[in-house]
Order: structure tokens, then C-alpha cells, then sequence
């Protein structure tokens, strides 16, 4: 990989891991559980048996939460080495 396109998108990259980890962590939780684990939240519920399946909305709305901050988390990195870079 070429080491300037590398570090074009190194902000980018790490701006949607903190969005990301940030999302993760402001995710809804439900009544009487909580939020839910990781593994739920990333497969939108589909890992919900019995009567857990009630919470497969929760676990899409913090699977949407999640890709809604790492794109913004990313799109902000950008941004920020954009500008930085123009004022150099």
C-alpha cells in the first residue's frame, strides 16, 4: 500500500474507531437488562433465542447507533486532516 495513501486516511480510520467505541458505549438500553452484549449488538439480534427475541429492536438500534458513529467518526477525521493539511 502506498504510504501517502496511508497516511491520508490514518485520521480517518482512527476517527471511526473512537466513534465507534464512543457509539458502543451511548448505545439505548432496555428495561430490567440493560444494554446488550457486543455479540448482539453486531449481529442486529440474530443471536436472540426464546424469549430475548423481544430485544432484537434494541439490538438494531444499537447496531444503527454504532454505524452512525464510526461513519461520523470517520467523516470528522477527515475533515480534520483536510483542514490541517490546507493550513500547512
Amino acid at each position: 500500500m502506498d504510504k501517502s495513501l496511508l497516511s491520508k486516511y490514518t485520521l480517518s480510520i482512527v476517527g471511526g474507531i473512537v466513534g465507534g467505541v464512543i457509539a458502543y458505549l451511548f448505545r439505548p438500553s432496555s428495561f430490567m437488562v440493560g444494554q446488550l452484549p457486543f455479540i448482539h449488538v453486531i449481529s442486529r439480534g440474530k443471536t436472540l433465542k426464546g424469549l430475548d427475541q423481544i430485544l432484537i429492536s434494541i439490538a438494531e438500534t444499537s447496531f444503527n447507533y454504532l454505524l452512525a458513529g464510526i461513519i461520523i467518526g470517520a467523516i470528522s477525521g477527515y475533515l480534520i486532516k483536510f483542514i490541517t493539511a490546507k493550513n500547512k
